[in-house]
């Protein structure tokens, strides 16, 4: 059976895009891990389902690397949202999602031409039950020091409603990620915490309204950005003081949003909805083959964006 696949990115956040009639109908784990082997044409970081929804406008479903699926992913809902958008001819639409139906919407450009997206992110908690994660029998970790994961660095604990770890740090640890690196890989793996694993954020404040951020997520490693955990980062930055604004610029390995932090249960994610390639597959069973892969121009003008990213981030992170 021949299928035409997207693939795309929001921040460098990169996966491939499928619309299916039916749920069942192929083995979506394997797809996912032949799509996303590094050296298949690159590889991936995950797979975006399109499915029809019986409650909102089309369902989203969110295959990680490694087989895992994800309750929600806020960079794969801006390609989600523009995919759909622009077949139904619609400025926005709700989508539904694993814990919630979202709204999504067509946004002015962040930069030049680029096609941009706004999603809402929801549910947030930060009962530490909703990741879940234990520690010594607390309901919250709030900008807390957890001395068993560093003696310095002040740690959050939020779901959105994907489980985050947020840590507020200095440039040497953004410079410098061996220990991002060991704490994630600790956490991800069978260990007395976070017994789902969690994604694990640190974040250098650059100004009163702009962050960086790196993220490890649970089941795909080190990523060019994160996009619930962007939104997470801005919202732990803005309510500990981190930030001053409500609209917090978040810069990324792999580009910039913006995130919208009215309060804890308004937030807005904004940012890039980038096709890459259109591809043509053949799948037979668990047998899957290139027929053809053809690049878009968009890669150019996201380059300049990464361009102005790099000139923006470059004095705070020599």
């Amino acid at each position: 059976m021949e299928r035409t696949l997207l693939k795309v990115h929001g921040s460098g956040n990169t996966f491939y895009l499928l619309e299916t009639k039916d749920e069942n109908e192929f083995d979506w784990v394997a797809l996912t891990k032949w799509l996303c082997h590094p050296q298949n044409e690159g590889g991936a970081d995950g797979l975006l389902l399109v499915c029809p929804s019986k409650f909102a406008h089309a369902k989203m479903r969110v295959i990680n690397a490694d087989g895992s699926e994800a309750s929600m992913c806020g960079n794969g809902l801006r390609c989600v949202a523009r995919y759909v958008c622009e077949k139904m001819n619609r400025t926005e639409a709700i989508i539904e999602t694993m814990k919630a139906n979202l709204k999504v919407k067509k946004e002015s450009a962040l930069f030049e031409t680029i096609p941009t997206y706004s999603v809402a992110i929801s549910p947030v908690s930060f009962q530490l039950a909703s990741l879940p994660m234990h520690y010594k029998n607390k309901p919250q970790i709030q900008h807390e020091v957890i001395e068993e994961f560093s003696p310095t660095i002040r740690f959050t604990a939020v779901s959105v409603p994907n489980p985050h770890l947020i840590g507020i740090v200095s440039d040497y640890y953004i410079k410098h990620r061996s220990h991002q690196f060991l704490l994630a890989q600790f956490l991800n793996n069978e260990n007395e915490y976070c017994p789902d694993g969690v994604n694990v954020s640190y974040v250098f404040p650059m100004t009163d309204d702009s962050i960086y951020v790196r993220t490890y997520e649970r089941g795909v490693g080190f990523t060019n950005a994160c996009g619930t955990a962007m939104t997470a980062s801005a919202l732990v930055a803005k309510l500990n003081g981190v930030v001053q604004k409500d609209v917090v610029t978040v810069y990324n390995p792999g580009g910039f949003v913006r995130c919208e932090v009215k309060d804890e249960q308004d937030l807005l994610l904004i940012g890039n909805a980038t096709v890459t390639v259109i591809c043509q597959l053949t799948i037979s069973e668990n047998n899957f083959s290139w027929i053809h892969c053809e690049p878009t121009e968009e890669t150019v003008q996201y380059d300049k964006c990464m361009q102005y990213v790099n000139n923006r981030t470059k004095p705070y992170l020599q």
